[in-house]
Formats: C-alpha cells, sequence, structure tokens
C-alpha cells in the first residue's frame, strides 16, 4: 500500500490526501469501488431475439448483438422475454467493464419530496451519485499500462481531464484518476462498495478547482491549484518564470 507521493505530484503539497474513514454512509470525497463500463467509441445494443430452446421459460433468452446506428428505429424483439422488458423507443446497452475504484464527486442533488414522486417513473427522481473511475497506471502482467512520458506529464498536472495518485489500496502502485469518465451510479448501496477511505476537506477542495479547471478550460486566477501547478512547472524547470 502506498504511503507517500514523489515531490513532483499535487499530493506532495497536500498532506493528508487520503484518510481512513469508518462510517458506513456514502459522501463527497469517499474511495468506492463500482463495476464502470469502457466508454465505446461505437455503442452497441442488445437486441432479445427471444426464449430459450423452451419456449415457456422466462428465464432464459437468445440474443443478438450489433453496433447502435444513430436514427436508426430500436429493433423489437421477436418474442418478448419477460427478464428482458423493453418499452417502445427503448433499446439495451452492451458494454464491457471492471470493478474499479472510484471517488465519489457528487451526492446527486436534493431529494425529491415524496408527493412530487407520486405517479411518476422511478428513474424521473430516483437520487444518484455522481462517481470519476481510476485505471491502473502501472506495467504488469494484467495491464499494459500507461506511457512513461504521459504519466509523469500527468503528475505535473498538465492536463485536466487527469489526476495522478497513490490509492491507499492494494494493487497498481500509481493510478490515474479520469474525470472526463464521471458517470452517474444508484444511491443504493448495491451500486457501489465502500473502501474505508475518503478524500481530506483539503484534499477535496483541491479536486473541486480541477473541475472548475475542466469545464471551463483554464485553472482560476489565485486558486490554490494555480499556485501548486506553478510550484510543479518549477520543480520541473527551475528556470520557469
Amino acid at each position: 500500500m502506498p504511503t507517500d507521493y514523489p515531490e513532483d505530484s499535487i499530493q506532495a503539497f497536500v498532506e493528508p490526501w487520503w484518510v481512513k474513514s469508518d462510517s458506513k454512509e456514502i459522501e463527497r470525497g469517499c474511495l468506492v469501488r463500482v463495476l464502470v463500463p469502457y466508454p465505446a467509441q461505437k455503442p452497441l445494443i442488445l437486441i432479445p431475439e427471444g426464449r430459450g430452446e423452451d419456449p415457456t421459460d422466462h428465464t432464459t433468452a437468445r440474443v443478438r448483438i450489433e453496433p447502435f446506428v444513430p436514427g436508426q428505429p430500436p429493433r423489437e424483439a421477436k418474442l418478448p422475454v419477460a427478464g428482458l422488458p423493453l418499452r417502445p423507443g427503448e433499446s439495451f446497452l452492451a458494454s464491457r467493464g471492471k470493478v474499479r475504484p472510484c471517488v465519489v464527486l457528487s451526492m446527486g442533488g436534493t431529494s425529491i419530496e415524496k408527493a412530487l414522486r407520486r405517479g411518476g417513473s422511478a428513474w424521473q427522481s430516483a437520487g444518484t451519485l455522481l462517481v470519476a473511475p481510476f485505471y491502473g497506471a502501472d506495467h504488469d502482467g494484467s495491464r499494459g499500462g500507461w506511457d512513461a512520458e504521459l504519466v509523469k506529464r500527468i503528475r505535473r498536472a498538465e492536463y485536466p481531464q487527469y489526476l495522478l495518485d497513490r490509492l491507499p489500496l492494494t494493487g497498481s502502485v500509481e493510478s490515474i484518476l479520469r474525470f472526463d469518465h464521471i458517470f452517474p451510479i444508484g444511491q443504493d448501496h448495491a451500486s457501489f462498495r465502500l473502501t474505508g477511505f475518503c478524500l481530506s476537506p483539503e484534499a477535496m477542495r483541491l479536486v473541486d478547482e480541477w473541475l472548475v479547471w475542466l469545464f471551463e478550460g483554464q485553472v482560476r486566477t489565485n486558486s490554490d491549484l494555480a499556485y501548486l501547478a506553478q510550484s510543479l512547472r518549477e520543480l520541473a524547470d527551475p528556470a520557469t518564470p
């Protein structure tokens, strides 16, 4: 489990970065494990073709996977499958995924009052969390790893979509947090598993400034992130003005 950070990293200026948490409740900054889908460049859809060999068995089905074509009407199943219900206009997405560490960035806003939820579909008001996933950067037998020069530049805060970290978990020594892969998950505990670690308040404030950088396209002047990014540039090149 890594316990220190390189001097040319943001975390070297923030102590502590990760802190232990015994809380069973989810909150912003929590490090959780989540099934993370790969953002597919070409989305795939799953089309139920009908039931299995026994047409009376509703627990099995035959399916087909094909590329999603924008503007093409969804294809309906030849025979309805009870376990894979679809409403008109809907399709099942097919994607690969992997359980990964994620950090909770948002608690999903304000809960909707019960009286306003009555009569509506559950998805209209069901609470969500917004999380961003970590990807292992190391080269090992299970992954190809990331380019060493790219990792060095990510460590020095050169890209708004990436943040290099050393998670307080077993596994990869260095991991890359991808803010451009933020996605929603359900608030139910079935959607995630707590790790017992959270970002410190100081680290969370810096992450918030990082998100502003991603959304606005530039680091806000006089912010902590602006100061730290300049410090990292000076470490990399002492002649930097």
